[in-house]
């Protein structure tokens, strides 16, 4: 009797409300799953619709589309003699579920709704599904007529089971449920599920895979068992990149790894395993055994089917492989370089435009570009017919083949530094030399003109010509001088970017890149509708530190000596007029705690129109999305700094002190 099993799990870059394209995508991988011996194949969650469809999830066309896809995948001879295990919402009387629909031979077997949902961070599954929260209880869904027609059910089994082969035992959790407390695979894997699976809709966050990949391993090294693990991947069409790293594991160690960072469309992991070692793992653990013998059963979905061949005592099985971390500096490399080319593809644009100042920030952004550039050209090189056929859609050349990073970066970035009499030769130098290096359109622009003609359109109105505070103005005039300065490049962005390859008789328009990083939008130390103002910013999620780290690993990975100088310069907004032609002001960052929530509540309304930013921390100031506070404060804190200042006493006289009855 066989014993030796081969699985597939996958990652893909769905797109969410891309009906056609994600039914394609999930085709693809059956079919390659199938033509590696595959017996069952797992993808991602909600990989039908795409997970990224927020409130389109309310609409019934959303299910409606979902049911006609999973009618294509039931019908095609491709999803034959395999178990496919896809996802999709389902609306079980009245009631919207995030489930997976597991069918095999135009049968379904199971629809499996999500029993714990994400509702933190980024995530807002409790707005748009409710959990399923009967355990170990399956009841009748009456299916769509448009699937009875094919499959000939009326109805199948809906709810919390497992699924029973000839040779095996299959168990369903879905992302979240991984996580919680108490997941679903600790009693499933005590009931003798063999194999468990999980269809997650993760996304990246620098120095977060290991937690997936240490959940994963821990899982079967306490229970025993065969766990896959499915992901999205790319731009779901929103500020989250999902990395892949679909993986399967086997009693505590990792039989195969998939990327994290990658621009394959579709990826899929087999592994070959052979079931009597888990079997014979979990019988050397007696308080596991122990604890089986008392677990509640799980409903049991029978299935007319095998997962291993009859005679398989020869066939090769996977061995155990270690897994490969990147650094944090390889992740914002390689996530947010993903993630622009999803973007720049999708939106159909010729390419970025970036103001380029001479500093850290704008400079880590032109890396990411280059380094996007990198990734599409060995992507071409390995034989991707998909990111081939996208470049030359963007550049609009159906001969070209990318070869040279440089040539491509020239092609698809114009990088701009904008001049005005405040501008030190320096950083004007700076940007010029990166921009030589990494191949961009370089434009070198004065903005003097426009400038002067704003602040005469003001003098003109009121009579008054306000001053800079190096020349005697106030400080309310100095701070106007110094926005309209940098409104003004915001708006000269925008023009370039619409008509500068016009102008090179160049088909397309160009996406505005922002180079806000995490810490200047939480302190708001940025312009409102300024620079900051841009298409999209690869850089909004993250920090400081790790920006500088990231250029610092740049000079060596892609041979980019400008930025040494960059990284040495002092920060600066250069909006202030020069000091014997030196910069006379400095960034600063709030060191103290009072200084930074009194910077932040000042500048919170700068937060309503942040431009829209990967997300890379489990922080962020974005407040469409995930830092959901007021923006109106009273900024002088005054209790909660009371508070600290007594704490502060506390410790200068290391004793006791009375916090004015507050706990």
């Amino acid at each position: 009797m066989g014993r030796k099993v081969t699985v597939a799990t996958c990652a893909l870059n769905q797109w969410a409300l891309d009906f056609e394209g994600n039914l394609q995508r999930i085709l693809k991988s059956i079919e390659i799953a199938k033509n590696r011996g595959a017996r069952y194949r797992l993808g991602p969650e909600l990989e039908i619709c795409g997970y990224g469809c927020w409130d389109h999830y309310y609409e019934s066309d959303t299910l409606l589309h979902s049911f006609q896809v999973l009618a294509a995948l039931v019908e095609s001879p491709v999803t034959q003699d395999i178990i496919c295990d896809v996802g999709m919402p389902v609306m079980h009387r009245n009631v919207r579920y995030n489930c997976r629909v597991i069918f095999l031979n135009r049968k379904i077997l199971l629809i499996r709704p999500k029993m714990a949902l994400a509702n933190e961070g980024n995530y807002r599954e409790l707005r748009w599904f409710t959990p399923w929260s009967r355990s170990r209880h399956t009841e009748e869904y009456f299916l769509p007529r448009m699937i009875q027609d094919l499959t000939k059910q009326e109805t199948v089994p809906f709810g919390d089971a497992v699924l029973v082969t000839w040779d095996t035992c299959i168990g369903s959790e879905i992302c979240e449920e991984l996580w919680t407390p108490h997941s679903p695979h600790i009693d499933m894997g005590l009931d003798g599920v063999e194999i468990i699976t999980n269809a997650s809709g993760s996304h990246q966050v620098l120095r977060k895979a290991n937690t997936r990949v240490d959940l994963v391993t821990m899982v079967t090294s306490k229970n025993g068992g065969i766990y896959l693990l499915a992901n999205q991947k790319g731009c779901d069409g929103d500020r989250l990149y999902y990395d892949g790293c679909a993986m399967i594991a086997m009693n505590g160690s990792v039989f195969a790894q998939g990327s994290q960072f990658s621009l394959d469309d579709v990826e899929v992991l087999t592994a070959t395993l052979d079931l009597e070692d888990v079997r014979s793992y979990r019988a050397e653990i007696s308080s596991r055994n122990l604890a089986a013998s008392r677990a509640s059963p799980y409903p049991r979905v029978k299935v007319d089917f095998a997962l291993s061949c009859h005679e398989d005592l020869l066939a090769p099985i996977s061995e155990p492989i270690e897994w490969k971390y990147h650094s944090p500096e390889e992740e914002i490399s390689l996530g947010p370089a993903c993630w622009l080319w999803d973007f720049l593809r999708r939106s159909q644009q010729a390419g970025f435009l970036l103001p380029l100042s001479g500093g850290v920030d704008s400079a880590a952004t032109a890396c990411l570009i280059y380094s996007m550039c990198c990734q599409v050209c060995e992507a071409v090189r390995s034989g991707n017919e998909e990111v081939l056929a996208d470049v030359r859609t963007i550049v609009n050349q159906i001969s070209y083949t990318p070869q040279d990073p440089r040539d491509l970066c020239g092609r698809i970035l114009t990088t701009c530094y904008m001049a005005s009499k405040n501008s030190s030769q320096e950083t004007c130098t700076r940007a010029r030399e990166l921009a030589q290096q990494i191949g961009s359109h370089h434009i070198s622009l004065n903005i003097d003109p426009a400038v002067k003609a704003v602040m005469g359109i003001f003098s003109l109105v009121t009579g008054k010509s306000p001053l800079f505070a190096a020349h005697g103005g106030s400080s309310r005039e100095n701070l106007a001088l110094q926005n309209v300065q940098a409104r003004i490049r915001m708006v000269l962005a925008y023009l370039f970017a619409q008509l500068s390859l016009w102008s090179r008789g160049v088909h397309g328009g160009l996406l505005v890149l922002g180079s806000a990083n995490v810490d200047e939008s939480l302190l708001g130390y940025l312009t409102k509708y300024d620079c900051s103002s841009a298409d999209i910013n690869p850089i909004g999620g993250i920090s400081k530190t790790d920006l500088r780290a990231f250029v610092q690993f740049c000079i060596q990975r892609f041979q980019l000596p400008a930025l040494q100088s960059i990284l040495l310069a002092p920060a600066t907004a250069e909006l202030e007029p020069l000091a014997d032609g030196q910069v006379s002001q400095t960034d600063e960052v709030a060191d103290k705690v009072k200084r930074f929530f009194s910077k932040y509540s000042m500048n919170r309304h700068k937060m309503t129109t942040l431009t829209p930013a990967y997300h890379a921390e489990n922080y962020s100031p974005e407040d469409n999305r995930f830092d959901l506070r007021p923006f109106l404060y009273n900024t002088s804190w005054p209790w909660q700094f009371r508070c600290i200042e007594n704490q502060v006493l506390q410790l200068e006289r290391a004793e006791p002190q009375s916090l004015d009855g507050v706990d």
